[in-house]
């Protein structure tokens, strides 16, 4: 619309007509943006949530439930200092 609307007069341009066809294509170019940020930021959280998860396992699965092995080394390595 805004093409259309710079080819039909010059002056018109000029003059500022064509004005809410551009404030329309800006609106509607934001509005894809923000939901393009939004669709992103979805995203990252889960893979950041499915990350979580991973780490979480591969460290229960090096020192039992809650860290209880790495606990009881660290409180093995305190008691020899």
């Amino acid at each position: 619309m805004l093409g259309r609307c710079h080819r039909q007069e010059f002056l018109k341009q000029c003059l500022g007509m064509c004005n809410f066809e551009k404030e329309q294509l800006i609106q509607c170019l934001h509005y894809q943006r923000v939901e393009d940020s939004k669709l992103r930021i979805l995203e990252t959280r889960e893979k950041r949530k499915n990350w979580e998860l991973k780490k979480k396992q591969a460290e229960e699965e090096a020192y039992g439930k809650n860290g209880y092995l790495k606990k009881v080394l660290e409180a093995e390595a305190a008691s020899k200092k």
